[in-house]
Parts: C-alpha cells; structure tokens; sequence
C-alpha cells in the first residue's frame, strides 16, 4: 500500500461526515463554519509545520505535517475541490521545470 493511498480513505472519510452533527464530528464542526475557518486552520498549520521544521524535532514535524494534510483536504471539500484536479494539476507541472512553471505565472 502506497503511503499515499490513505488519503483516499480519509477524503472519503471527510465526505461521510459532511452535513453531520456538528457536536459529534469535528469535520462535520469545521465544514459547517464554512471555508473562510477551514483556511485559517490550514494557515495556523502550515506555520506549525514550519516552526516544527527549523525548531523542533522530526516527531513533532510529522504530527503537524498530518494536522497539515488533514485540514487542506477539508477545505478541498469546503470548496469543492475534487483532490484529483490537484493530482492532475501536479501532473501537469511535472511536464516543465519549476522554474519555468513559476516565470509562466502572471506576476502578482
């Protein structure tokens, strides 16, 4: 099993806790708060998985890296977006170099 195939499980996991009770289910809490909470969580993760990385050891970087995981995944959901178009778009980089790719962006 690829150690990424639980992802699958998890998404579909996240899916069958939509709409549920908000009292039982933490998915089910952050989906009702909508996207705009679901996007303040992953930022607070990915800067624990950064503090994590340059600070603390490869334990607690592992743990945030899973908080990390999970919370994008829910705000895919949130927002509907299918994490194959995430695979494909990935995919697609895959074909150009890094750099390449980051100069063909409209500049901010």
């Amino acid at each position: 099993m690829s150690a990424f195939s639980y992802l699958d499980t998890l998404v579909t996991t996240i899916a069958s806790r939509e709409g549920g009770d908000p009292k039982a289910s933490y998915v089910a809490k952050l989906l009702k708060k909508g996207p705009r909470r679901i996007a303040k969580k992953v930022g607070e993760e990915a800067v624990e998985v950064a503090i994590a990385a340059v600070g603390q050891g490869r334990k607690e970087v592992i743990d945030e890296s899973a908080d990390l995981l999970f919370h994008l995944l829910l705000l895919w959901k949130a927002t509907g977006v299918n994490p194959a178009e995430v695979m494909d778009e990935l995919k697609r980089r895959e074909e150009i170099s890094g750099i390449e790719e980051k100069n063909a962006r409209p500049p901010e």
